[in-house]
Order: C-alpha cells, then sequence, then structure tokens
C-alpha cells in the first residue's frame, strides 16, 4: 500500500465489511472519531485505521489469509487485520476521561456521556498490555470531565506510578493548564500533544469558542522548550472549513515552532449533524497537504518518524510524511 493508496482510504474512512471477521474491534472514545466501530488494517508495512461501515463505497472481504479492500469490484489493497493492544497496536494507548466540557463543535465526546477511568483500572489495564509482551510504549490522553487543572494531576499522578514500573517511552496528551508542561516532564513524560485541531483562527474561534488558540501555542512552545526537538506535536484536523492556504499557513506556523503538526481528517458525526459542517478531504488534497508538510518539516530538522508514543508511530488515522512516502 503506498501513500496514494492510503490517502484513498483516509479519504473514505470506512469499509463495509462483516464485523465477525475482525477479532480486535475497538470504538474510539476520544477525538471526532468516537463512537464508530473500527479496525486496523495493515498492507506491506503501512498502516491504516477504518470504521465498519454498511453504507461505505469500499467492500471488504476475506481472501484465504487476506483481506481485500475492493471499490466497485476492483481491488485496491490487500493485507491483513491487525490486532490491537489498547486503541492502537504496539502501544498501551489510555482515554482517561471520556467526556468532556469543551463544547468543540466537531466531536461528539460531550454528547456521548462516555466514562472516567479510576487509577486503579487504568494500571490494570496497562499491567495487563505489558503482560502480553507487545506494549512497546504507554500513551496517555483525556477529555476534560470537571477542568483542565483536574485531569493534569489525575494524568501526573498515573504517569508518575507508570514510570516507577514500566521503562517504557510515554506519551501524553492534554488540555494545557499553566504548569502541566513541567509537571507532565518531571513525572517522566516523554512526549508531548497538545491540539490546536485547527489553525484557523477564525474558524478556531467558531467551533472551539471556550478554547484560546493563542493560549494553546504558547503553551507548544514551553512544550517545546522543556520536551526538547522532535519530542512535541499537534493535532490539525483537516475538513472544518479551512482553505489550503490557510492549513499551509498554519502547518508553518506549526514548525517554526518547532512543533511536529498532525493532520487528521475531519470525521462527520450524526451527533453534530447541523452543528458544523465538515468536508472530508480527498485523497488528492490529502496527498498535497501532506507533502507540503514533510517539506516544510525537512526545511526545519523536524522528523514526525522519531516519536515513539501516540498518533506520529500508529500512523492508523493519518499519513505520516517521514514513514508513509516513499521519497
Amino acid at each position: 500500500m503506498n501513500a496514494e493508496t492510503k490517502a484513498q482510504l483516509i479519504s473514505v474512512g470506512s469499509v463495509n465489511m462483516d464485523p465477525s471477521l475482525i477479532h480486535w474491534l475497538t470504538i474510539p472514545t476520544a477525538g471526532p472519531g468516537a463512537g464508530n466501530i473500527a479496525f486496523f488494517f495493515n498492507s506491506e508495512g503501512h498502516r491504516v485505521r477504518l470504521a465498519v461501515k454498511e453504507n461505505s463505497p469500499l467492500e471488504a472481504k476475506m481472501e484465504g489469509e487476506a483481506l481485500v479492500i475492493r471499490k466497485d469490484g476492483v481491488e485496491i489493497a490487500r493485507g491483513i487485520i491487525e490486532e490491537e493492544l489498547i486503541h492502537c497496536p504496539d502501544q498501551a494507548f489510555i482515554t482517561m476521561c471520556e467526556k468532556c466540557i469543551y463544547d468543540c463543535k466537531f466531536c461528539p465526546v460531550p454528547k456521548l456521556n462516555g466514562k472516567v477511568k479510576s487509577m486503579e483500572q487504568m494500571l490494570k489495564m496497562i499491567a495487563e498490555a505489558n503482560e502480553t509482551g507487545r506494549m512497546k510504549a504507554i500513551s496517555i490522553t483525556s477529555g476534560v470531565e470537571i477542568s483542565a487543572e483536574d485531569e493534569v494531576d489525575r494524568a501526573e499522578k498515573l504517569i508518575r506510578r507508570l514510570r516507577e514500573k514500566y521503562n517504557v517511552p510515554i506519551g501524553v496528551s492534554v488540555y494545557p493548564t499553566e504548569d502541566s508542561t513541567c509537571r507532565l516532564k518531571f513525572a517522566g513524560a516523554d512526549e508531548l500533544k497538545y491540539n490546536v485541531e485547527t489553525m484557523d483562527r477564525k474558524l478556531h474561534a467558531e467551533l472551539c469558542p471556550e478554547q484560546e488558540l493563542e493560549y494553546l501555542l504558547d503553551a507548544l512552545r514551553e512544550g517545546v522548550k522543556v520536551f526538547g526537538k522532535n519530542k512535541v506535536c499537534s493535532n490539525v484536523i483537516i475538513g472544518l472549513g479551512e482553505t489550503d492556504e490557510s492549513a499551509k499557513k498554519g502547518i508553518e506556523e506549526l514548525v517554526s515552532i518547532g512543533v511536529v503538526p498532525i493532520l487528521r481528517a475531519a470525521a462527520k458525526h450524526p451527533l453534530r449533524e447541523g452543528e458544523v459542517t465538515i468536508e472530508r478531504p480527498s485523497a488528492e488534497r490529502l496527498l498535497h497537504l501532506n507533502r507540503f508538510l514533510k517539506e516544510k518539516l525537512d526545511e526545519a530538522g523536524l522528523r514526525a518518524d522519531t516519536f515513539k508514543t501516540m498518533c506520529l508511530p500508529c500512523t492508523g488515522c493519518d499519513i505520516n510524511p517521514h514513514i508513509d512516502f516513499e521519497d
């Protein structure tokens, strides 16, 4: 599966298939794709995460040991269904809180009434993941149940407990507070992600009215100072109404402060119908913007393929410009 094929699969985001074929079905609990049944597909070492939907234009069937994906009867890709550890292959990726007080208009999490895991639950999940012998990293993310400060407290305590026991990279993605960056680093986190969601100022104010983009950018700047080069990343959702010019300007701004952007295809969710206009990016647009991203990362001496935790090494939901492009 080359980058062009992967972009095509991401642009659709789903396949029509018999769910019983999948032994490792998951339902994401964080972000715009929360609530959808999904699985990981790997073809020739390249990975993509796909939702299972009856109305998908793509059809997937098992042929021998391979899962074959077709569109209009024409084969697009052939590969395997990957086993997950927690949320993704090779990582114990924990969502501490599946609720959120921030009402970002593209995200279903505030409307899903999700669970909040206890410290004991999270430690048990990670211990069981470690027992498989396949845990290469631990990643922690969270919504916001009561306040961002409370989530940082929980993340800090969890990381300290984990660092006492496990010698694997730990990544963390929460909403920043005034002192979160230093606290998370000193607790033992290796990599940091604060999500800007969109770098288009006008769209950010409309879609994330309770968050401040400049505050997030200041936190990311501090993150680079504290965590170092190639240790800080941020999700940028593509398909919320931004132009290519706006997206490129945002990429340049993030790269200029030492942050590695992750270009995430926007996903429609029925719980947000009428609140936001989403146009899932085409394969061509994803390739165009990710090639631009690769160019800017290379110019700045930043790498998307050196991260050990969270989304960049997983590559399931996004094109990683230093892994998925062959050039």
